[in-house]
């Protein structure tokens, strides 16, 4: 016979109108990331040696911002978190390094992130 534990709920479960009322805040997010991600491409571009251009590739958790070189030859530049805005160095071609960089919709730190842009990334080190 199975044994229950009944454990008594100490936080109100959400509603689904609560739900439904979060979306649009979460979607007006995700659009702000996407275009602060745009912003910082044309920093990019901007400083970027001739022949050098940067593109977004969207993933299913992060926007890839990707580099090509004059050869053609492409790298990771940055990864940007969809949910959450953080922009993260990478640590491979398919995952980001530990530790949160960044953040486009925090506004201070947007604007010391573009203050500090450099094309080759270097902004994207410890300090």
């Amino acid at each position: 016979m199975p044994y229950y534990i009944h454990t008594k709920r100490t936080t109100p479960m959400a509603s689904f109108a609560d739900y439904v009322a979060s979306r649009p805040a979460a979607e007006q997010a995700e659009a702000d990331i996407l275009h602060y991600t745009e912003v910082l491409i044309e920093a990019l571009t901007m400083d970027a040696p001739e022949g050098y251009s940067y593109a977004i590739d969207g993933g299913r958790k992060y926007h890839k911002v990707w580099m090509t070189t004059g050869g053609g030859n492409r790298s990771i530049h940055a990864f940007v978190d969809k949910k959450t805005g953080s922009v993260l160095k990478p640590a491979s071609t398919k995952a980001p390094a530990k530790g949160e960089r960044y953040n486009l919709l925090d506004e201070a730190s947007r604007e010391d992130m573009l203050s500090r842009v450099e094309w080759s990334g270097s902004y994207l080190y410890r300090r």
